[in-house]
């Protein structure tokens, strides 16, 4: 595992414990399937069905938000095939892996846009958030058709359509403005597949986040990993700007 860098600590800086929000750029399931010589589409299923396991162990380990970039704005760009391969896996994935999630007390929300998705997923995703919306044990958002600077270009657009004046304008009022506002920032952002960026996903949420990159393909990202990238996080000592 490859971990940002970060200062050396300060002698009265306390270390934090558990990380009780976690975000996760899954990346890497294309990669998976062409190195097994399978059709991408069998890349995304896997890639699914390892969402499960890590949310379990976030359960276990006392993480209470857990963010997940499952489809951002770019991918849209992708083959007609590879796009409607996405959408059906996305169905499949909240009839067997979230449904049976939310029996553990899991809630589900998607943020970003949906209304790009075809009507029948956009039904189950409603359907799903609706089921979901008393269960207190984890959080588990989703961001599907999601971009970080389309989620600030359009909290842009409603506030200056809302006629909020620019001098009442400060990072929580614009915060409410956001898919999500409800959401925690997260305390860790963990990257898979060995890429070095955080590709659009929570700009302005993930400001002071901590950064783990992992080479691990998102199919083969499990329990493990997860808590490994956990105890690394458990060992930094966070400043959010000071000494």
């Amino acid at each position: 595992m490859k971990s940002a860098a970060h200062f050396s600590p300060a002698e009265d800086a306390e270390l934090p414990d558990v990380a009780r929000a976690v975000a996760v750029i899954m990346d890497g399931n294309g990669r998976w399937a062409a190195a097994r010589g399978l059709d991408v589409a069998e890349g995304h299923r896997a890639g699914s069905r390892a969402l499960r396991p890590v949310v379990e162990t976030a359960i276990d380990l006392g993480v209470q938000s857990l963010a997940v970039y499952a489809f951002s704005t770019e991918n849209w760009t992708r083959s007609a095939e590879e796009v409607a391969a996405l959408m059906d896996i996305f169905g499949e994935t909240i009839d067997r892996e979230l449904a049976d999630l939310a029996a553990q007390g899991v809630r589900t929300r998607f943020i970003g846009r949906r209304d790009r998705a075809p009507e029948w997923l956009q039904a189950r995703m409603a359907d799903l958030e609706e089921a979901t919306a008393d269960k207190t044990r984890l959080s588990l958002w989703i961001a599907f058709d999601y971009g970080g600077r389309a989620e600030l270009v359009e909290a842009a657009r409603r506030l200056v359509e809302d006629g909020v004046e620019a001098d009442d304008v400060d990072e929580g009022v614009f915060a409410r403005y956001l898919y999500a506002p409800d959401m925690p920032d997260p305390d860790l952002l963990i990257r898979t597949s060995g890429e070095l960026r955080v590709s659009n996903f929570l700009l302005w949420q993930a400001a002071y986040a901590e950064l783990v990159f992992t080479d691990a393909l998102w199919p083969d990202f499990g329990p493990d990993e997860f808590r490994r990238a956990l105890e690394d996080y458990a060992g930094r000592r966070r400043r959010f700007g000071g000494r």
